[in-house]
């Protein structure tokens, strides 16, 4: 998920007398809460993360008071998004149990939250959005929360991993918990995009050795980085993200390719094996594993199969359109 703003702007019932007409007899506007508008048009050509991201504001504008969590909390902060999650959450220590309204999950716990405000919205801390979402997302999308906590999410510091055990292990939630531990024992600040993080799991469900991050190649006049090496195996990875290049400028995309080549060519000469990838291949697994072997790496245990349908869905998005 790139963690570009969402540029549409929302409208409330206060501003109708400014733009004229009842805003929920207008075809051009579409209701995004009760009282919330945007422009129809806009609306439908954002993608599921930001249109997540809206309906989360729309929320902090009618309810200012409510502290938001888990996926909501991640949207807030420029955590990963996986599609679109189908609800708003909150958290609420004062209440007994969890509960529903339509599509807000109101959560409680035992286990108190620290509480942050960005830009006038309350939401859980990074590290304790990471460590919950670590309990309910398939694996590798919860490694990839855990990544973007350590390397620093939006505006917000770094969390360290030592905090994020001391934290999961002061909670007495058993839900999730083997998962949380597994994303925890890989988690790594050293990736830094989602595609890496996603990559990283995968790459070891497939039964591939663990690759080395952000290795370092000095050559003259600087040095190159790559987001995988396997040093044993004198083979380079490289994965592009969603938007590995800046394609609304034209310009700047084709000074980026011609970068990305000689950048490429430099590693090519120094290594025995190079493989690139794009996320689709790394979410399909069967494009990453082939990448993976015609560049010469080896497959060195039995290939997680269970591990890999989890990344078929996220239970915890809406489906994507087809």
């Amino acid at each position: 998920m790139p963690d570009a703003p969402a540029t549409l702007d929302l409208l409330t019932v206060a501003d109708e007398a400014l733009h004229g007409g009842r805003m929920h007899r207008r075809d051009d506007l579409t209701r995004v809460r009760s009282g919330v508008y945007a422009a129809r048009a806009g609306w439908r050509a954002l993608p599921p993360w930001e249109r997540y991201r809206l309906r989360v504001t729309a929320y902090a504008l009618v309810r200012p008071e409510a502290v938001f969590c888990l996926e909501s909390a991640a949207v807030l902060s420029g955590m990963p998004l996986f599609g679109e999650p189908r609800d708003i959450h909150i958290f609420d220590a004062r209440r007994t149990r969890s509960l529903r309204f339509g599509d807000v999950a109101v959560h409680t716990s035992v286990d108190p939250r620290s509480a942050v405000t960005l830009d006038g919205v309350n939401l859980t801390s990074p590290a304790d959005t990471a460590v919950d979402l670590g309990r309910v997302l398939p694996p590798a999308f919860a490694l990839a929360s855990m990544d973007a906590a350590l390397r620093g999410a939006g505006e917000f510091d770094p969390v360290t991993l030592d905090e994020l055990i001391r934290l999961a292990d002061r909670q007495r939630n058993p839900r999730g918990k083997r998962r949380l531990a597994w994303a925890l024992e890989r988690a790594d600040a050293r990736s830094e995009s989602t595609a890496e993080s996603v990559s990283r799991a995968v790459i070891e469900w497939l039964g591939f050795p663990p690759p080395e991050p952000q290795a370092s190649f000095p050559y003259r006049g600087g040095t190159d980085r790559t987001d995988f090496f396997w040093r044993e195996h004198g083979i380079i990875g490289e994965v592009d993200g969603y938007e590995k290049y800046a394609l609304g400028d034209p310009s700047a995309a084709a000074r980026a390719l011609i970068a990305e080549k000689r950048r490429e060519d430099r590693l090519r000469r120094v290594t025995s094996g190079f493989a690139r990838w794009g996320w689709s291949d790394a979410v399909n697994a069967a494009p990453l594993r082939e990448v993976l072997l015609t560049a010469g790496l080896p497959i060195v245990r039995s290939p997680q199969t269970s591990a890999l349908a989890s990344l078929r869905r996220n239970p915890r998005s809406l489906p994507l359109p087809r």
